[in-house]
């Protein structure tokens, strides 16, 4: 997995690990409680556990936010790489415009002082041009980031709103009183873990 693909996971993650956590911590109508739930000895816990990590590999909509952030992030830098060394190429030949100036200024080799002058107003000028194509590059820059940061906040929303809609659904008897990432687990214990079925039916509601 590449440094991008990283970053870009871990922004969708951070949207959704605190959902469940929390998210069933209080179930509204729910009238259990849990020794209630935990009469028998032995009787599971009405606990679920989650990996977030497998949620955001394997459920489609995850995915495919994941590779529009991805994509977006590309074809921003692309297009600022591209813009950056084009303005650098014209800065270098700006530079040695300037030195031959200088050089021709010392050995006097201007036919004029109009011509002379004609020359360092031609060169103010595009150094006047060269910072402005500077400001515009930033000005770009600034703005593919907040588009991005944008487009991250709305997908991350959609996942929110999706993963939640089902656990709405999925836990509408009340039966779990917590639903946790197991990334807060220092041990899993064999029983709680509902990833594949929670992947399972998100998929299906999404291919709808």
């Amino acid at each position: 997995m590449n440094k991008i693909s990283i970053i870009v996971e871990s922004i969708l993650a951070a949207g959704i690990v605190a959902l469940f956590i929390l998210f069933f911590t209080v179930t509204p109508g729910s009238k259990k409680t849990v020794n209630q739930d935990v009469e028998a000895a032995g009787e599971l816990l009405p606990i679920a556990v989650i990996n977030t990590d497998s949620i955001l590999k394997n459920y489609t909509l995850a995915v495919e936010a994941s590779d529009k952030l991805m994509s977006r992030y590309e074809e921003s830098t692309v297009k600022l790489d591209t813009k950056a060394k084009s303005l650098q190429k014209e800065a270098e030949t700006f530079q040695r415009e300037v030195l031959d100036f200088q050089r021709k200024l010392e050995a006097n080799a201007f036919l004029s002082r109009e011509r002379a002058e004609s020359e360092q107003a031609r060169l103010q000028k595009k150094e006047q041009q060269l910072m402005a194509k500077q400001q515009d590059l930033e000005n770009l820059r600034q703005k593919l980031s907040a588009d991005f940061m944008n487009e991250q906040a709305a997908l991350t929303q959609q996942l929110q709103d999706s993963v939640q809609a089902y656990l709405r659904e999925f836990n509408a008897d009340g039966h779990y009183h917590l639903v946790l990432n197991d990334a807060v687990l220092m041990n899993k214990v064999a029983g709680y873990d509902i990833t594949n079925e929670v992947i399972e039916a998100l998929n299906a509601r999404y291919s709808k």
